[in-house]
């Protein structure tokens, strides 16, 4: 696992529950952001996802709440860390979008590390 350097600007991973445009758009905006597909890490399990994204230093993105709720829970039991878990209802792309932009402009990339956050408002 990488070592939890300080970091200003959250580095985003998103799972397959999420429409891969999501990524592009974001990416568009100048976000360093990574889709399951183009980590070529399509089909595996929340928890190897997570560690997947622990591993690069990227915050999860999904809209799998329950999942990794009990997963984040697990890593803090375990006093394992991750670069952070943000968990949205499923919402439409438009939306996703607008919110993602909202969280990567308010939040930095320390201050979301081992934290679970539901994914703002507009």
């Amino acid at each position: 696992m990488r070592t939890m350097e300080p970091t200003l600007f959250i580095r985003l991973y998103i799972d397959e529950d999420v429409h891969e445009s999501v990524a592009m758009a974001l990416r568009r905006r100048g976000y360093d952001v990574l889709n399951a597909r183009e980590a070529n890490q399509r089909g595996l399990s929340d928890a190897e996802q997570l560690a997947y994204a622990a591993a690069e230093g990227r915050t999860l993105f999904s809209f799998n709440a329950a999942d990794y709720i009990a997963l984040h829970m697990t890593y803090l039991a375990q006093g394992r860390e991750h670069a952070g878990i943000v968990i949205s209802k499923q919402i439409p792309i438009s939306e996703t979008v607008h919110r993602l932009l909202t969280l990567l402009d308010q939040v930095s990339a320390d201050e979301i590390r081992n934290q679970l956050r539901w994914l703002p408002s507009l």
